[in-house]
């Protein structure tokens, strides 16, 4: 046995170095008058104004929201409780027409690129169980996908996988909402497109049709020939969602992709359809016309005590319409501005300099007043 007193080679004691030994030099900032109300009045003067732009901006946006939960048909029947009953395995059809108010237009034509969106209320996408209800392989194009994640929402009663599966695709949203304006006496639909309301990266990445040619007979041949069926909900087949367009159909639907991409709020909208931008239409909305929207109602929202409406909105330089964070700017450079007004007070009234607070001792007086 030694008796050199060495070191043992397994020793876990740290390196005698200042960054183990936990001895760098440190700065700790020495909060004073001089440094703390110059950053209250630095932050109001610059919150404030940042504020009253974004009001600004926010104010610029044109926006009108239609609820049509209770919305009624010529007959004046209710049309959520018309589709609770069924004919062949279907809900009853119900369209209703709602006008839209010419002072919710305003008198100033909306410029620039209008947008139509559904709005749902009391709908919960952001669950858990709901949120995982998906099969991306089958989203890709793999038919002979089918994971457990989509149950029960994966087979019908005899045994064929749903495509697409889960919960999220068997409560697509299936309204179809038709902007309409009045031409002499007669109403004429105004030409908006379902094309490009889908980000691009869930296009290219996540969704993908079984087959190149993305045609209407082709998609049939490959859904029926994998022995898939539309979801229990769907009143359309995949290849038939949209009748408009031969090309956006199957998985590559945008209507599908935007409703896919679950929304972390109970309240929530989704962008529908864009204003196509041509004829009387090329510079976005003339206020001169009157409008309604012309809605097949088929989505039952009653019965989770939700609701939906149809907002028609323009945007601005930063985005939609959204008056909170102008808002939150400006009360947080008030607040700021304030507090620092009564600091700079309670300084000169009763401050001390900092080289009097470094000579303090226990014979001090604190307050000479």
């Amino acid at each position: 046995m030694s008796g050199t007193g060495a070191t043992p080679q397994n020793s876990h004691e740290p390196k005698d170095s200042k960054f183990k030994q936990q001895a760098l030099p440190a700065w700790q900032p020495i909060l004073t008058a001089g440094t703390v109300l110059p950053t209250f009045f630095v932050i109001g003067v610059a919150f404030i104004p940042i504020g009253v732009g974004l009001m600004y901006f926010s104010n610029q946006v044109k926006e009108v929201i239609v609820d049509y939960t209770q919305c009624a048909n010529a007959a004046g029947d209710d049309c959520s409780k018309v589709i609770e009953s069924y004919v062949d395995g279907f809900p009853n059809k119900c369209t209703c027409d709602l006008e839209i108010a010419a002072e919710d237009i305003g008198d100033v034509d909306w410029e620039g690129q209008v947008f139509l969106y559904y709005g749902l209320t009391n709908f919960y996408q952001n669950h858990r169980r709901y949120v995982k209800s998906r099969d991306d392989k089958q989203l890709f194009g793999d038919l002979k996908s089918n994971t457990e994640d989509c149950s029960p929402f994966l087979r019908n009663n005899a045994s064929k996988v749903y495509a697409p599966c889960g919960a999220i695709a068997n409560s697509l949203f299936n309204d179809s909402i038709v902007l309409q304006y009045q031409s002499a006496d007669n109403w004429e639909d105004v030409k908006v497109t379902g094309r490009g309301i889908a980000w691009e990266s869930d296009k290219q990445y996540k969704f993908k049709n079984p087959v190149e040619d993305g045609s209407p007979a082709a998609l049939q041949k490959a859904f029926e020939d994998a022995g898939t069926v539309k979801p229990m909900d769907w009143q359309k087949n995949i290849w038939d969602l949209d009748k408009t367009d031969p090309e956006n159909n199957g998985f590559l639907n945008e209507d599908l992709i935007v409703w896919m991409r679950t929304a972390a709020l109970p309240n929530f909208r989704k962008l529908y359809r864009k204003l196509v931008k041509e004829g009387e239409f090329e510079t976005g909305l003339p206020s001169t016309n009157k409008y309604r929207l012309h809605i097949e109602y088929n989505y039952k929202v009653v019965q989770f005590s939700g609701t939906k409406s149809v907002i028609m909105s323009t945007t601005s330089l930063l985005g939609g319409k959204n008056p909170f964070l102008g808002i939150a700017y400006i009360v947080v450079g008030c607040i700021c501005f304030l507090m620092g007004v009564i600091f700079l007070f309670i300084h000169l009234r009763f401050g001390r300099t900092t080289q009097e607070m470094m000579n303090i001792g226990p014979r001090s007086q604190y307050n000479s007043n």
